[in-house]
């Protein structure tokens, strides 16, 4: 079994968590996951079974969409509701309108520092684990791009926002920011996935359901690593050029610098990048 499977990620479960259910459910060995989600987050977790496990540096460069709810007027050590409260402040009376225009403030490309309690590397040490022994460090700002935010809904100390983002991008950080922004203090209580790029919600299955049906709701859900590549253009070789290609040489090629779906025949062998009018092998599916 080759492919990527969609699972709506459960609360208060690790990425790591669903993978460790799933090979144990599915007696799958070789299986892993593409854009960790935190244990408070929801929704979209693509899962990478078999042959798929080699495709997912082409998949943690996807955008993102998340809904948020920021609750504005108190400030945790990590940015969420996992968090000590460290800081309560006033919330302003606040208008839709007034919020709809702090949003659109955030559109475009910028730099974001991400937070202390962060998976972020530090001399090769994770940031929240000198958070965890109480040491103050030095994180660098990385540049991020919202591509798209909009309000949702806003009742009483409760902003709910829909946000397309580019990689890297820390909603937690952004809903501290948001509030910042509009004269108080905020943190994330909840935020949902809603889709990586062209993997969405609507094509998720739940944990229950794996438990429930087993193998015949992934066999039905599962995405074909051919189909995830299919706004890719296809390179059609014949049978001596494909042997060539699966033993890594390189071969002249006049096409445009990019990725492409190999094929011999009908058969899809895998992904190539043309380089420099060369197209040399990247990800084979045996």
């Amino acid at each position: 079994m080759n492919g990527v499977l969609i699972v709506n990620k459960p609360e208060s479960y690790t990425s790591h968590d669903i993978v460790n259910i799933l090979r144990k459910e599915l007696n799958i060995k070789k299986i892993g996951h593409a854009g960790t989600l935190d244990p408070q987050a929801t929704g979209v977790l693509p899962i990478l079974i078999g042959q798929a496990t080699k495709i997912s540096k082409y998949l943690i460069e996807h955008n993102k969409t998340y809904m948020a709810e920021l609750k504005l007027g108190e400030k945790t050590t990590t940015g969420d509701l996992e968090g000590e409260v460290i800081e309560t402040k006033g919330v302003p009376n606040l208008s839709e309108e007034q919020i709809k225009q702090v949003l659109k403030t955030f559109l475009g490309k910028q730099k974001q520092t991400p937070p202390i309690y962060s998976a972020v590397k530090i001399n090769g040490k994770k940031a929240y684990e000198y958070a965890r022994e109480g040491k103050i460090v030095n994180i660098e700002p990385r540049e991020i791009e919202i591509k798209q935010i909009s309000l949702i809904k806003f009742e009483g100390k409760v902003i709910i926002f829909k946000v397309e983002c580019s990689k890297g991008t820390y909603i937690r950080k952004l809903c501290e920011d948001i509030a910042v922004r509009l004269g108080t203090i905020g943190v994330m209580q909840k935020l949902c996935r809603l889709n990586v790029d062209n993997f969405k919600i609507e094509q998720s299955v739940t944990i229950e359901e794996i438990r429930k049906k087993g193998i015949d709701i992934v066999n039905e859900k599962i995405i074909p690593v051919e189909d995830v590549f299919v706004e890719k253009c296809k390179i059609v070789l014949n049978d001596k050029k494909t042997e060539l290609f699966l033993n890594g040489v390189k071969l002249s090629i006049n096409n445009e610098d990019n990725v492409y779906r190999i094929y011999n025949g009908n058969k899809f062998l895998g992904l190539g990048t043309v380089s420099n009018k060369l197209l040399k092998r990247d990800v084979i599916i045996d």
